[in-house]
């Protein structure tokens, strides 16, 4: 077979995996990987100086799935064409399908609109198992993009019967089970026991309320999964939606959320837990009237833990659909803004909900949560610990990344916004007192080197030898442009990158798309003892003969849903 090679001369290099800060080198690949060399016949692509970055990762966001209902609810959403470019109505052309959406672009879209930023890799935060089927067929059709997803066990029945009835193994043992029939990557859990309270018109309003008829508390579900994600040696950590979202005075929950983790020891080199979209869980006062920003209180003891990671879940203004496994949530923002509401009951696995809404700088509660996500950034001092996310399209869509981008790297962008906020608004925030500003290699390790770490995945995120030849090259000259003064060039160069390649194959130039190859899709399989596994399945068959609507053996992701599969396999530790 051919090699194919390619060596990009003149990259301006930053890859803060390697510790490498914009120097000016060549890249070589070969067969779709990172090497050392190529030979002279190799095809070259002239960087000419310019920002070179490993691909995006977006480690947090909703692709698939129940991004369906935001479609539905939002067929005005297809004509958005809010950012120019990476949203609205584009005609079918000899290289790409056509695309429509902002908010919620139809699938074709995400992975070009993605790949156009230079992203090349995202994880779909939520997988409901009951629903994973659908949530695989939506991957086959995001070109490009390799993907992955976090299975939902936070509400889950089995979870907390095992945990109620001390059975640690069996709870691992369906853990591994549950993400083998869901190909999942990863355990994600949303508000804690929530999602069943919510089955009787009920919240659990903290950390150590029981759950309605199961007799565990969010606190033994967290710790009960955080075990069982250890036990079973999983790449990722237990991927956290921290009960009482979106509620003032929610800040305290947060900490104390972080804190009890401080006693989980990892058994990979990675963290002991990542707490998902912050921002909304960073909330100070006691009502909406004194709502107040919490992201110092948050920040301050984020930087002295070392035992965790957080993505920010930062807010844009302008319309955006919030979808999460947080039912009860969900209902209380479609009753406080008056906004249409959907609402489903996944059986015995977990609630959701979606509202459409919009956020809006003349509202003093919209612009502190901006605010808080932007702080956040800034206030925490190590880089690594950080994951930006809008948690797309809760806090905004993702095309709106290069925008963000400049909040966290100018502070004169900053004013500008600021300078339209209320006096009310500016009382509750600290960010007009920041004039931290972000440079290039801080967003790099935001945006795709942390992630690498984070998801145990060594061959995404840099550009070491050997790694994935995901590469993104910005149109950015970085000694010759200030980010504090000319944001704005900056977010055009992010905005559609001068390269981007996947796997060593150019699939866009010049911000524009030039190859839509199919991506990957990784997904774990943890091994467990027979016997165990055995024990588990029988409580489950119960479960599937009592309960489910759906049998056993129609529940399971086949392997046809996933042409390109990458298992990633585990032994646990029993």
């Amino acid at each position: 077979m051919r090699m194919s090679e390619i060596l990009i001369k003149n990259a301006n290099v930053c890859d803060p995996a390697q510790g490498i800060n914009c120097e000016t080198m060549d890249l070589c690949i070969r067969d779709g990987k990172i090497v050392e060399s190529v030979s002279e016949s190799a095809k070259v692509i002239d960087a000419a100086g310019r920002l070179t970055m490993a691909g995006g990762f977006d480690g947090h966001t909703h692709s698939a799935g129940k991004i369906n209902v935001g479609r539905f609810m939002n067929p005005n959403d297809a004509r958005r064409t809010l950012v120019p470019g990476l949203s609205g109505p584009e005609a079918m052309t000899e290289k790409t399908r056509a695309q429509v959406g902002y908010n919620t672009p139809n699938t074709y879209a995400i992975g070009y609109r993605y790949a156009k930023l230079g992203y090349t890799t995202i994880c779909e935060a939520a997988i409901p198992m009951l629903a994973a089927r659908h949530t695989h067929e939506e991957f086959k059709e995001i070109p490009i993009l390799d993907k992955m997803g976090l299975s939902l066990f936070g509400s889950n029945w089995q979870v907390m019967e095992y945990i109620r009835d001390k059975e640690p193994e069996k709870l691992a043992a369906y853990v591994a089970w549950g993400l083998k029939a869901s190909r999942g990557y990863g355990v994600k859990i949303v508000n804690a026991g929530g999602g069943e309270a919510w089955g009787w018109g009920k919240n659990v309003s903290g950390l150590y309320d029981p759950v309605p008829n199961f007799d565990v508390t969010p606190a033994e579900i967290l710790m009960g999964l955080a075990e069982a994600n250890e036990k079973l040696q999983l790449p990722h950590s237990v991927h956290v939606h921290c009960n009482n979202l979106g509620k003032p005075g929610n800040y305290e929950t947060t900490i104390e959320t972080m804190k009890m983790f401080e006693k989980v020891k990892p058994v990979v080199d990675r963290q002991a837990l990542h707490v998902t979209h912050v921002q909304f869980n960073a909330y100070a006062g006691t009502s909406w009237r004194d709502f107040e920003t919490g992201a110092p209180m948050v920040a301050d003891y984020l930087n002295g833990a070392n035992h965790l990671t957080f993505d920010l879940g930062q807010v844009i203004f302008g319309p955006a659909v919030t979808m999460t496994a947080d039912g009860p949530v969900e209902y209380a923002n479609s009753r406080m803004l008056h906004e249409k509401w959907s609402n489903q009951d996944i059986e015995l696995e977990d609630a959701s909900g979606v509202v459409p809404l919009s956020y809006s700088p003349k509202s003093f509660i919209n612009a502190v949560q901006w605010a808080i996500g932007i702080e956040l950034a800034l206030l925490v001092e190590d880089p690594w610990k950080i994951m930006f996310t809008t948690d797309s399209p809760n806090g905004g869509s993702f095309v709106n990344y290069p925008e963000a981008f400049t909040y966290l790297m100018s502070a004169k962008k900053r004013e500008q916004v600021i300078s339209g906020f209320g006096k009310m608004a500016l009382d509750r925030m600290v960010l007009p007192g920041l004039d931290r500003e972000l440079s290039f290699y801080e967003l790099a390790i935001m945006t795709r080197s942390m992630q690498s770490k984070m998801y145990s995945r060594p061959e995404k995120g840099n550009l070491k030898v050997g790694s994935d030849a995901d590469v993104a090259i910005y149109d950015i000259i970085t000694s010759d442009i200030d980010p504090s003064v000319e944001h704005e060039k900056v977010k055009q160069a992010f905005s559609g990158a001068a390269y981007t390649l996947k796997d060593g194959k150019v699939v866009v130039k010049d911000g524009k798309i030039e190859a839509t190859p199919m991506g990957r899709t990784y997904w774990v399989n943890a091994k467990v003892p027979a016997d165990i596994d055995s024990a588990m399945n029988k409580d489950t068959d119960i479960k599937f003969k009592k309960y489910y609507t759906v049998s056993k053996s129609n529940y399971m992701v086949e392997d046809s849903y996933l042409p390109n599969p990458v298992e990633i396999s585990t032994e646990g530790e029993f």
